[in-house]
C-alpha cells in the first residue's frame, strides 16, 4: 500500500533539521500528548474498575445477594423458611440472621457497630470471614459471650482476643425507674480483616441463640440472607423464593439495595472516560497543527517532488505516513504506560508514600485497604483503537493540503 519511497520521505520529514527545529518539538509534544492520553485512559478506567469489582466481592462476600424479611415485624419459623428457600434452583444458602445497631465499648473507648447474630456454622461457612481471620479462631466462637469483630475495631477499642468489651443497645429494658439500656460483656474470641474498613470497623457477630436474648427476639430472627450461584439474576431467584414461601414475605436483592451506589459509579466512570479521552483529542489537534507547520515549510520540496514524477497520491501518502507514525508510536508508548502503571499501582502508591511521607489512599475514606486495578482488555483495546483512530483522522487534512499544493506557486514565493 505504500512504497519505499514514500516510507523513506516521511521518516526524513520526522527528523527535521536545526532550523526546523520547531516543527520536531511540536511533533514531539504531540507524541507524548497522545502517549500520557492513551495511559492515564487506561489507567484511571482500570482503577474504577477495580473499585466496582473489590466492593461488589467484599459487599456481596459478607452481605447476601437476596434478603427475606416478613411482612410486618420479625421473621417467625425461620428454619423452616430457610429449608424451603435452599430448594429454590440457583440458591446456594440462606442464613438465619439477627441484626441491630450497638454500641461497644472498652476501656473509655466507644464505637457505633453493626452487631449480627449468627449460627457459628454459618459464619464458618462464610468464606469472607473464615479466610481472613487475623488471631484467634473460629472455634472459638459458639459459646453466649463469645463475639468476632474487625481488626480495624479492635485497634480502635484497645482490645485483642481474650478480652472483653460491652455492648450497649439503644433499645432499653423498661424498669420502675424507667428504662435502662441493655449492656452485655462478650469476650473477643478472634477478629477479622477483609481489606475493606467499612467493615473490618463497623461490624461484630455473636452466636444467633445469644442475638436472641440480647434482642429480646427469642423465636424469630430479623432476616434471612440468602447467596446465590448468579449475581447478576438475583431479581428473579428473589421472585421464585417469594413464589416458594407463599408471598408471605418481603424480598430485596443486592441490585435494588445498593443501586444507587453502583450507579453512581458507573455514572463517574462514563463521566472520566469522557473527559480523560479530551487529553487524546487535544493531542491529536497537535499533530494537525505539528503537520500543517511542516506542510508550509516542506513547500518547496513538495513542488520539486512533483516536478520529477510524485504524484498527488504520493504527497498525500508521505505526510499521512508521518502524522500517523506519530500517533500510532504515541498510543503503543500510552498502551505499555498504562498496562504496567496499573498492573503494578499498589507498588507504586507505597514507594510514592514511602517518598513523600504522605498517605496517598487512606481507608477510612475510600473504604479499601489497597488501591485496587482490574484492567478490562475490551476497554483497553477501545482505547487503543480510539487513539489510533484519532490520530489517523487528524493526518487527513494537512495531507491533503500538501497533496493539493501548487509546485509553480510554491517554487514562486519560495
Amino acid at each position: 500500500m505504500f512504497s519505499a519511497f514514500e516510507w523513506m520521505m516521511a521518516m526524513r520529514y520526522l527528523r527535521a533539521r536545526r532550523q526546523e527545529g520547531f516543527v520536531s518539538v511540536i511533533a514531539w509534544f504531540s507524541l507524548l500528548g497522545i502517549a500520557i492520553g492513551v495511559a492515564t485512559l487506561i489507567i484511571v478506567m482500570s482503577v474504577m474498575n477495580g473499585f466496582r469489582a473489590e466492593l461488589m466481592d467484599r459487599i456481596l462476600g459478607l452481605n447476601g445477594h437476596v434478603n427475606v424479611y416478613a411482612q410486618v415485624g420479625t421473621l417467625q419459623n425461620y428454619d423452616e423458611k430457610a429449608d424451603i428457600a435452599r430448594t429454590v434452583p440457583g440458591v446456594l444458602s440462606a442464613t438465619p440472621l439477627i441484626e441491630g445497631q450497638v454500641m461497644a465499648t472498652s476501656e473509655g473507648q466507644a464505637r457505633g457497630v453493626v452487631l449480627r447474630g449468627i449460627k457459628s456454622s454459618d459464619l464458618r461457612g462464610r468464606q469472607m470471614i473464615a479466610d481472613n481471620i487475623q488471631f484467634g479462631t473460629l472455634d472459638d466462637f459458639g459459646a453466649d459471650d463469645s463475639i468476632v469483630i474487625g481488626n480495624q475495631m479492635a485497634q480502635r477499642l484497645g482490645v485483642s482476643v481474650g478480652d472483653k468489651i460491652t455492648v450497649i443497645s439503644p433499645k432499653g429494658q423498661p424498669t420502675a425507674f424507667g428504662t435502662v439500656p441493655r449492656m452485655r460483656a462478650f469476650t473477643v474470641a478472634a477478629t477479622f480483616s477483609i481489606g475493606m474498613f467499612e467493615y473490618d470497623s463497623g461490624f461484630a457477630f455473636i452466636p444467633l441463640h445469644a442475638a436472641q436474648i440480647y434482642f429480646q427476639m427469642p423465636y424469630s430472627v430479623s432476616n434471612l440472607e440468602v447467596f446465590v450461584d448468579d449475581a447478576d439474576n438475583t431479581r428473579g431467584i428473589g421472585l421464585a423464593i417469594k413464589d416458594a414461601l407463599d408471598d408471605q414475605v418481603r424480598v430485596f436483592d443486592w441490585q435494588k439495595t445498593n443501586a444507587s451506589f453502583f450507579n453512581a459509579i458507573q455514572v463517574e466512570r462514563n463521566v472520566m472516560f469522557l473527559i480523560l479521552t479530551l487529553i487524546i483529542l487535544v493531542a491529536a489537534f497537535n499533530i494537525i497543527s505539528s503537520l500543517i507547520m511542516l506542510v508550509k515549510d516542506k513547500g518547496r520540496d513538495i513542488a520539486i517532488l512533483r516536478t520529477m514524477g510524485a504524484t498527488r497520491g504520493m504527497i498525500m501518502r508521505v505526510f499521512f505516513l508521518a502524522g500517523a507514525s506519530i500517533g500510532v508510536i504515541g498510543t503503543l508508548a500510552g498502551f505499555g504506560l498504562g498496562l504496567w502503571f496499573s498492573l503494578n499501582i499498589e507498588t507504586i502508591r507505597q514507594w510514592i508514600q514511602s517518598m513523600t511521607g504522605t498517605e496517598l489512599f487512606a481507608a477510612e475514606i475510600y473504604f479499601l485497604t489497597q488501591l485496587p486495578a482490574k484492567v478490562d482488555p475490551t476497554e483497553v483495546l477501545s482505547t487503543v483503537l480510539m487513539g489510533l483512530g484519532l490520530s489517523f483522522l487528524a493526518t487527513i487534512y494537512p495531507s491533503w493540503r500538501a497533496a493539493r499544493l501548487d509546485p509553480a506557486e510554491a517554487l514562486r514565493y519560495e
